[in-house]
C-alpha cells in the first residue's frame, strides 16, 4: 500500500480559455488532515473534483489511496467519504433511514447507530429531514460521508452556516476520525479551524501551489508576530510606512494599510506621530497575531473571501 493518500503530480485542467489548475503538485499523507485553502476560482473545487472521479485532468496525475479513477474506480469508490458544502435528502426520511439508506451503498461500513451518536444527533434520530435545522441537516451530511468507514473523507467546508456548538460537534467528529487513522482533505475558509484540526496546509492560487506547510511553518514564514490594519482619512506614503522599525512588510490599498511586525507596543507610537507628521489621523485601527490568512494576503495580496 502507498504512503501517500493523495499524490498529485503536475495536475493540469483548462475550462475554455480559463486554466483552472496549471501544473499542481501535492501529497498528502495517510491519516493526515490536510486543509486546502485558496480564494474563489483558485482551483480548489476543480482539484477535488478530480480527486473524487467526478471530473478528468487534462494532464498529470492524480493517485489516491495507491490507486487511480483509470484502473480502480470500484475499489476506490468503497473506501471514500464525501461531504458536500451543501446536499439535499429524501425529506420525509428520517435521519436513521436516510444512514440506512447510505450504508447500504458500501460493502462495509458504521452502523446507522454508531453513525448518529458520532454527530449527536440522538434526539432526532426518528425525525423527519425536513424537519431539521440547518446545523443537523450539515451533520446528517458529514454522518452519510462516514457511512462506509472511509480510508480518505472529503469535507467541503464542512462548518459554513454552522452554529457555535454545532461547528464544535463537527471538530469532534474530525478529531475522532483523525484518532482512528483515517486522511480527511478539508476546505474552509475558517482560519482558525484550519490552525486547530490540520496537520499540514497548502495554500492554492490560480491553479498553483504558492506555499505547503504546518499552520506554525508558514506562520512563521512571515517573520512577524503581529498584524496591524489601519485607515486614515489622507495620504500616507507607504514608503515612509515601510521604513518604520519592527516593520517586516507593509501593503497599501488607497487609504488602507495592512502591516506586519514585530515589537506591536514599540511600533504604535511611531506610526501614530508618522501619521500626525503627515497631517492624516487614523479613521480605523485593529491589531491581532498573525495568521493563515495574513500569510495569505502577504503572498498574494488578496483575501480568502475576494470573489
Amino acid at each position: 500500500m502507498s504512503e501517500s493518500a493523495i499524490r498529485l503530480d503536475g495536475l493540469c485542467k483548462r475550462y475554455d480559455d480559463v486554466v483552472a489548475l496549471d501544473g499542481l503538485s501535492l501529497e498528502v499523507a495517510r491519516g493526515e488532515c490536510f486543509a486546502l485553502l485558496g480564494p474563489n476560482g483558485a482551483g480548489k473545487t476543480t482539484t477535488v473534483e478530480i480527486l473524487q472521479g467526478i471530473s478528468p485532468s487534462d494532464g498529470g496525475e492524480a493517485t489516491i489511496l495507491g490507486l487511480t479513477w483509470d484502473s480502480d474506480a470500484e475499489r476506490l469508490r468503497s473506501c471514500l467519504g464525501v461531504q458536500l458544502q451543501e446536499a439535499r435528502f429524501p425529506e420525509r426520511l428520517t435521519v436513521r433511514e436516510t444512514l440506512v439508506l447510505f450504508r447500504s451503498f458500501y460493502p462495509s461500513g458504521l452502523e446507522p447507530d454508531e453513525l448518529i451518536r458520532l454527530v449527536s444527533l440522538q434526539e432526532k434520530a426518528d425525525v423527519w429531514v425536513k424537519k431539521l435545522s440547518g446545523g443537523q441537516r450539515q451533520r446528517l451530511s458529514v454522518a452519510c460521508a462516514l457511512a462506509g468507514d472511509p480510508q480518505l473523507l472529503f469535507l467541503d467546508e464542512p462548518t459554513t452556516g454552522l452554529d457555535p456548538q454545532s461547528r464544535l460537534q463537527v471538530w469532534d467528529v474530525i478529531e475522532t476520525m483523525r484518532a482512528r487513522g483515517r486522511t480527511i482533505l478539508l476546505t474552509t475558509h475558517h482560519m482558525d479551524e484550519a490552525e486547530k484540526l490540520c496537520d499540514r496546509v497548502a495554500i492554492i492560487d490560480h491553479g498553483r501551489r504558492i506555499a505547503l506547510g504546518t499552520p506554525r511553518e508558514l506562520v512563521a514564514s512571515l517573520e512577524a508576530e503581529h498584524v496591524i490594519e489601519f485607515d486614515t482619512d489622507g495620504p500616507l506614503p507607504l514608503a515612509d510606512v515601510e521604513a518604520l522599525p519592527g516593520v517586516s512588510s507593509a501593503r497599501a490599498s488607497g487609504e488602507s494599510f495592512h502591516v506586519t511586525c514585530d515589537g506591536l507596543h514599540r511600533l504604535l507610537p511611531v506610526l501614530l506621530e508618522l501619521t500626525r507628521g503627515n497631517g492624516v489621523s487614523m479613521t480605523r485601527l485593529a491589531t491581532h497575531h498573525a495568521s493563515l490568512e495574513d500569510v495569505f494576503v502577504s503572498l498574494t495580496g488578496r483575501h480568502l473571501r475576494d470573489e
